[in-house]
């Protein structure tokens, strides 16, 4: 098990942005499509995240 030294909400954020950079560069298309999807999907994680580690989330009662 390797141990990060940054968080997963970091490293989602990055790759993300990264694959931002790459779309804005490509012409529309099904390539173009596929990366923004990826970028929804880690955008969707991130929230996730967020949501599970709120101090507000409480346990079932």
């Amino acid at each position: 098990m390797s141990k990060h030294l940054t968080t997963l909400q970091d490293r989602l954020a990055a790759w993300a942005d990264g694959i931002r950079e790459q779309a804005a560069t490509m012409a529309s298309g099904p390539e173009q499509d596929a990366l923004l999807k990826k970028i929804a999907q880690a955008d969707q994680a991130t929230e996730l995240y967020n949501w599970i580690n709120s101090p507000e989330l409480q346990p079932p009662k």
